[in-house]
This record gives C-alpha cells, sequence and structure tokens, in this order.
C-alpha cells in the first residue's frame, strides 16, 4: 500500500464513520420527536405527559449538540493527522529533547492534554448548560475544577510510568515488543481493579457505610443467599454533582465494595433497592465482568499485534500526515485512528452488553420480585430523563442496555404478568 492509497483509506473511513454518526443522530431525532406527544402504552400509569416530554426534549438536546460534537473530533482528527498537528508538535519536541523515550512521552502527552483543552468547551457545556437547564447539574466550577485537577494529578502518577514502561518495551524487546506490553497493560489494569475502590475513588466522592439497618440487614440477606461476599456497604455522595442515581459494585477479589448513590436511595423503596441489587449481582453471578475483562484483554491483544505490524510501514506514518518514524509516534497515530475504523463494531458489543443485561435481569426476577425490579427501572428512566422511545437503530449502535420498552417487556413476561 502507498501512503496516498492509505490517506484517502483514512479519509473515506473517517468521512463514512462521521455521516454515519450523524445520520443515526438524525433518525434518533425523528424517531423521538415522533413519539414526544403521547406517553407509550406501557407507561403510561407510571409516567406522566410532561416527564414524558422532559426526557425527550433532554434526550433531543443532548443529541443535537452531540452532532456538534462529532464534526469537530473529526475536524481534530483531521488537522493532528493530515492538517500537519502531530508532525508540528514532534519537531519541537525532537528539537527539544535528545533521548527517544523524553520525545515519545512528551509528544503523546502534548497531543493528550491539547486534545482535552480544545475539548473543553464541549465538557463545560454539557455540565453547566444542558445538564443544569434540565435541573440535573449540581456540580459548581470550584468542583469541576478540582476533578479537573486531581484527574490531571492522578494521569501523571499512574499514567506516565506506564507510558514510560510501554514506550521503553517498544524500542527494547525485538519484534516480540507487543507480547510484552500486552502483559505490562493487563497487570496494571487488574492492578486498578484492585486500588480503584479504596484508593482512587475516595479522592473525588465520599463513601459513607450505610446507616439504615433495616435497608443493611435486608441487603445483607440478599447476598448470603446469592452467595457474595464484599468488604461493605457504601453510601456514596452522587448528589454533590448530579441528580441521577445508579448502584454499582466495584473492585476485584477481597476488595469488592458494594455501592449505591444518595440519590438513588432516597428515590426508591427497600424492595427496589434490593432488586437493582439483583440485577447488579446477576452480573457477578454469570461472571459478566469477567467475561468483559477476558474480552477485552484479547482484543488489545490483537490490536497490539496489528500495531506491531504496521509501525514497520512507511505508508502507515506518511498517510496520516507524519514524516518522521518512531516507536511513540507509532502508538499515537494508531490509539488516534483506530475508532475510525472500528466503528461499525459497535452493534456487535452493543448486542454483547444487551444480552448480559437481560442475563442480570433474569437472575434478578428468580431473586426478588420482578414487579420491584420494573417498578425500580421505571423510576428510573424518570428520573434520569431517559428517553422511553429511541430509535431502534441508533439503539441497536450505541446502547448498552436495552430500549426501555424492550427491557420491561422482558421483565413483565419473567413476572407472568
Amino acid at each position: 500500500m502507498t501512503a496516498f492509497q492509505f490517506s484517502a483509506l483514512f479519509v473515506g473511513a473517517l468521512l463514512l464513520t462521521t455521516l454515519a454518526k450523524l445520520w443515526l443522530a438524525r433518525r434518533h431525532l425523528a424517531h423521538i420527536a415522533a413519539h414526544r406527544a403521547e406517553v407509550p402504552a406501557a407507561f403510561s400509569k407510571q409516567i406522566e405527559l410532561a416527564a414524558h416530554q422532559k426526557a425527550a426534549d433532554y434526550t433531543s438536546t443532548k443529541t443535537r449538540f452531540g452532532m456538534l460534537n462529532i464534526i469537530f473530533e473529526a475536524l481534530l482528527l483531521l488537522g493532528f493527522t493530515l492538517g500537519g498537528g502531530i508532525q508540528w508538535i514532534a519537531d519541537f519536541w525532537l528539537h527539544t529533547f535528545t533521548s527517544p523515550l523524553v520525545q515519545g512521552m512528551a509528544i503523546i502527552v502534548s497531543v493528550m492534554l491539547l486534545s482535552s483543552l480544545l475539548e473543553m468547551p464541549f465538557s463545560l457545556y454539557r455540565t453547566f448548560v444542558i445538564e443544569a437547564r434540565f435541573g440535573f447539574n449540581k456540580m459548581t466550577w470550584a468542583l469541576y475544577l478540582a476533578d479537573a485537577l486531581k484527574g490531571l494529578l492522578l494521569g501523571a502518577i499512574l499514567g506516565l510510568p506506564l507510558l514510560f514502561g510501554v514506550l521503553w518495551l517498544m524500542e527494547g524487546m525485538g519484534g516480540n515488543w507487543w507480547l510484552y506490553v500486552w502483559g505490562v497493560w493487563v497487570t496494571f489494569n487488574l492492578l486498578l481493579l484492585f486500588i480503584y475502590p479504596s484508593f482512587i475513588a475516595p479522592l473525588f466522592n465520599k463513601f459513607l457505610p450505610m446507616q439504615d439497618d433495616a435497608l443493611k440487614s435486608r441487603i445483607e440477606a440478599l447476598l448470603r443467599k446469592c452467595g457474595f461476599t464484599a468488604q461493605g456497604l457504601f453510601v456514596m455522595d452522587g448528589s454533590k454533582r448530579s441528580t441521577h442515581g445508579n448502584a454499582y459494585f466495584t473492585g476485584f477479589g477481597k476488595t469488592k465494595r458494594i455501592v449505591f448513590f444518595d440519590t438513588l436511595l432516597s428515590r426508591l423503596s427497600p424492595a427496589e433497592i434490593e432488586a437493582v441489587l439483583a440485577h447488579e449481582l446477576g452480573h457477578f453471578k454469570r461472571r459478566h465482568v469477567a467475561k468483559r475483562i477476558v474480552f477485552t484483554f484479547a482484543l488489545s491483544l490483537g490490536f497490539l499485534w496489528l500495531l506491531a505490524q504496521l509501525m514497520q510501514a512507511d505508508w502507515f506514518y506518511a498517510g496520516l500526515g507524519v514524516t518522521t518514524h518512531s516507536t511513540a509516534l507509532a502508538l499515537l497515530l494508531f490509539f488516534m485512528v483506530l475508532p475510525v475504523f472500528s466503528f461499525l463494531l459497535h452493534p456487535l458489543t452493543s448486542a454483547y452488553s444487551r444480552k448480559h443485561e437481560f442475563e442480570a435481569d433474569a437472575y434478578a426476577a428468580q431473586q426478588t420480585d420482578a414487579n420491584d425490579l420494573t417498578n425500580a427501572l421505571v423510576k428510573m428512566y424518570q428520573d434520569n430523563a431517559a428517553t422511553l422511545t429511541p430509535d431502534p437503530v441508533y439503539s441497536a449502535f450505541y446502547d448498552s442496555h436495552p430500549p426501555a420498552l424492550v427491557r420491561i417487556n422482558r421483565l413483565q413476561t419473567l413476572s407472568g404478568a
């Protein structure tokens, strides 16, 4: 393949991906608008028309703004690659440092920081305009900046040593470097699973032991019934950032924790909370987390092998607007353009995730009353202003959870309703 051919392939794939995303967004908007005037029959007794229309307007606003973000991200990628942005940054650091490892780290960190800064206005608008307009945002400017600084510091402490190690292995381990890098990547991610609940998550939120003894006893009985052991039950102060609610378990091995958003506990009944937790436990009992970890690690191994082949090809660099060859530039270019070529795989990964959600719902229906989970989901859809009428094609591409109507119908079947 020549550099020109790869450039044409890249531009064609980027154009196809961008147009597909915009087409899906327009379908989604049209479908929501067509069903805005009436609550779906399955939800007519639980959700008022005003709440249904709020969800439609909230989703439509986010989708329209997302279309601007799609165009911006495509232009930014073109600017960094064929526009010469990465080459300009590389030239600057190549004349500043003599060590290839330091040069590589400086190039990658510079591109990542610049990308984050350029995309920050979109994040700010989503948080302080869209979320605020619909009554969800509780984030203050001080908290936003504090989160950003903590994230930056955490990224430096954890990310820079990892990046240095990866580049060092790519430089020094010969043709099989990708196996060594994969081993380091797997180890790093497993380590994060262990330390995240106790050391990372508390940097951003407060986690207090559950104080409601009656609810705690009820949950502990469910855990014993399901054969699940956890380090503790915690309530997270999610309300300081948003009114959205959720529950999850985090950690690995003996560090597993069950976490409830305070917003969720304030909205659901004890039976509904128990049903939501049973759904999360269903993911554990069906080994969904382990399966996803194995799938991700296998996929990363394949990607690293592919990178090892591409980094030897002159057309790979030149076709993306870079004349300088280095392991760092190969790594950077590969993971910047990978989403462009893998977008059409989204429906497969989404379908796999939705399959797991159905299985977790089925498990919850075995351990608790399916009607309680149905009621909890309806409240969560309403509180989070999640649209009840997503476009089916859009949902198939993006949604990791089944559409509300499909999911509720399945639960009603399980309950015998």
